[in-house]
Protein backbone atom coordinates (compact mmCIF):
# COMPACT_ATOMS: atom_id res chain seq x y z
CA UNK A 1 0.00 0.00 0.00
CA UNK A 2 1.42 3.25 -1.09
CA UNK A 3 2.42 5.91 1.81
CA UNK A 4 -0.47 8.31 2.61
CA UNK A 5 1.33 10.77 1.54
CA UNK A 6 0.73 9.56 -1.98
CA UNK A 7 -2.97 9.15 -1.42
CA UNK A 8 -4.15 12.60 -0.59
CA UNK A 9 -7.97 11.65 -1.01
CA UNK A 10 -7.96 9.86 1.84
CA UNK A 11 -6.60 12.10 4.31
CA UNK A 12 -9.70 13.65 5.08
CA UNK A 13 -11.74 10.15 4.90
CA UNK A 14 -9.44 9.21 7.71
CA UNK A 15 -9.38 12.24 9.80
CA UNK A 16 -13.11 12.35 9.80
CA UNK A 17 -13.16 8.45 11.00
CA UNK A 18 -10.57 9.48 13.48
CA UNK A 19 -12.43 12.65 14.72
CA UNK A 20 -15.76 10.37 15.32
CA UNK A 21 -14.21 8.09 16.94
CA UNK A 22 -12.40 10.43 19.82
CA UNK A 23 -15.18 12.41 20.00
CA UNK A 24 -17.11 9.67 20.65
CA UNK A 25 -14.35 8.11 22.87
CA UNK A 26 -13.79 10.89 24.67
CA UNK A 27 -17.53 12.06 25.37
CA UNK A 28 -16.99 15.41 23.11
CA UNK A 29 -19.06 17.14 20.81
CA UNK A 30 -16.39 17.62 18.18
CA UNK A 31 -17.72 17.40 14.60
CA UNK A 32 -15.45 19.35 12.25
CA UNK A 33 -12.05 20.70 10.75
CA UNK A 34 -12.31 24.53 10.04
CA UNK A 35 -10.69 24.96 7.08
CA UNK A 36 -7.51 26.19 7.49
CA UNK A 37 -7.09 22.66 9.76
CA UNK A 38 -8.46 20.98 6.79
CA UNK A 39 -5.52 22.76 4.33
CA UNK A 40 -2.71 22.42 6.92
CA UNK A 41 -3.51 18.61 7.06
CA UNK A 42 -3.51 17.75 3.34
CA UNK A 43 -0.44 19.55 3.13
CA UNK A 44 1.72 17.47 5.42
CA UNK A 45 3.62 14.84 4.36
CA UNK A 46 2.95 12.10 6.90
CA UNK A 47 6.19 10.42 7.51
CA UNK A 48 4.05 8.92 10.55
CA UNK A 49 1.58 7.37 7.89
CA UNK A 50 -2.13 6.63 8.97
CA UNK A 51 -0.90 6.29 12.62
CA UNK A 52 0.58 9.61 12.77
CA UNK A 53 -2.31 11.11 11.26
CA UNK A 54 -4.62 9.08 14.36
CA UNK A 55 -2.42 10.50 16.84
CA UNK A 56 -2.95 14.21 15.49
CA UNK A 57 -6.68 13.89 15.43
CA UNK A 58 -6.98 12.26 19.57
CA UNK A 59 -4.63 15.35 20.15
CA UNK A 60 -7.32 17.66 18.50
CA UNK A 61 -10.04 16.39 20.13
CA UNK A 62 -8.90 16.63 23.41
CA UNK A 63 -7.08 20.11 22.85
CA UNK A 64 -10.96 21.24 21.37
CA UNK A 65 -12.36 20.72 24.45
CA UNK A 66 -15.98 22.15 24.07
CA UNK A 67 -15.50 24.23 20.52
CA UNK A 68 -17.05 22.20 18.68
CA UNK A 69 -14.61 22.57 15.59
CA UNK A 70 -11.04 21.89 15.22
CA UNK A 71 -8.62 24.96 14.34
CA UNK A 72 -5.13 24.80 13.03
CA UNK A 73 -3.98 25.84 16.38
CA UNK A 74 -5.36 22.21 17.83
CA UNK A 75 -3.20 20.49 15.42
CA UNK A 76 0.41 19.67 16.47
CA UNK A 77 3.38 21.82 16.08
CA UNK A 78 5.39 19.60 13.84
CA UNK A 79 1.70 19.92 10.65
CA UNK A 80 2.51 23.84 11.38
CA UNK A 81 4.89 25.36 8.58
CA UNK A 82 7.25 27.57 9.26
CA UNK A 83 6.42 30.49 6.69
CA UNK A 84 2.41 29.61 8.48
CA UNK A 85 3.46 30.39 11.74
CA UNK A 86 6.71 32.98 11.28
CA UNK A 87 9.05 30.84 12.78
CA UNK A 88 11.62 30.43 9.51
CA UNK A 89 14.63 30.04 10.61
CA UNK A 90 17.59 32.96 10.01
CA UNK A 91 20.26 31.01 10.23
CA UNK A 92 22.35 28.78 7.44
CA UNK A 93 22.50 24.94 7.50
CA UNK A 94 26.44 25.12 8.24
CA UNK A 95 25.47 27.64 11.35
CA UNK A 96 22.51 25.38 12.19
CA UNK A 97 24.81 22.14 12.20
CA UNK A 98 27.71 24.05 14.50
CA UNK A 99 25.25 25.21 16.76
CA UNK A 100 23.87 21.77 17.48
CA UNK A 101 27.31 20.18 17.41
CA UNK A 102 28.56 22.67 20.25
CA UNK A 103 25.23 22.26 22.32
CA UNK A 104 25.94 18.48 21.89
CA UNK A 105 29.73 18.39 23.07
CA UNK A 106 28.23 20.88 25.82
CA UNK A 107 25.62 18.24 27.11
CA UNK A 108 27.98 15.45 26.87
CA UNK A 109 30.64 17.60 29.08
CA UNK A 110 27.84 18.15 31.54
CA UNK A 111 26.47 14.38 31.98
CA UNK A 112 30.02 13.09 32.06
CA UNK A 113 31.17 16.07 34.58
CA UNK A 114 33.41 17.38 32.13
CA UNK A 115 35.28 13.69 31.18
CA UNK A 116 36.08 14.01 27.42
CA UNK A 117 37.21 10.53 27.62
CA UNK A 118 33.23 9.67 28.78
CA UNK A 119 31.90 12.52 26.43
CA UNK A 120 33.23 10.81 23.32
CA UNK A 121 32.34 7.94 24.28
CA UNK A 122 28.73 9.08 24.94
CA UNK A 123 28.75 10.69 21.35
CA UNK A 124 30.30 7.43 19.75
CA UNK A 125 33.52 9.65 18.46
CA UNK A 126 36.91 9.55 19.21
CA UNK A 127 38.34 11.64 21.66
CA UNK A 128 40.86 12.84 19.13
CA UNK A 129 37.46 14.10 17.07
CA UNK A 130 35.57 14.91 20.50
CA UNK A 131 38.70 17.62 22.01
CA UNK A 132 38.75 18.89 18.29
CA UNK A 133 35.49 19.75 18.34
CA UNK A 134 35.81 21.19 22.15
CA UNK A 135 38.46 23.61 20.94
CA UNK A 136 36.94 24.86 17.57
CA UNK A 137 34.32 26.40 19.70
CA UNK A 138 35.79 27.14 22.76
CA UNK A 139 34.66 24.92 24.84
CA UNK A 140 36.68 23.90 27.96
CA UNK A 141 36.11 20.63 29.48
CA UNK A 142 37.29 21.93 33.11
CA UNK A 143 34.20 24.14 32.90
CA UNK A 144 31.96 21.53 33.52
CA UNK A 145 33.55 19.75 36.54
Amino acid sequence: MPPLRERKTDILLLADHFLEKYAKENFRETRRFSTPAIDMLMAYHWPGNVRELENCIERAVLLCGEEGVIHTYHLPPTLQAGSETNTLTSLTLDAAVAALEKDMVIDALKNTRGNATLAAQMLKTTVRKFNYKSKKNMINYRDYR
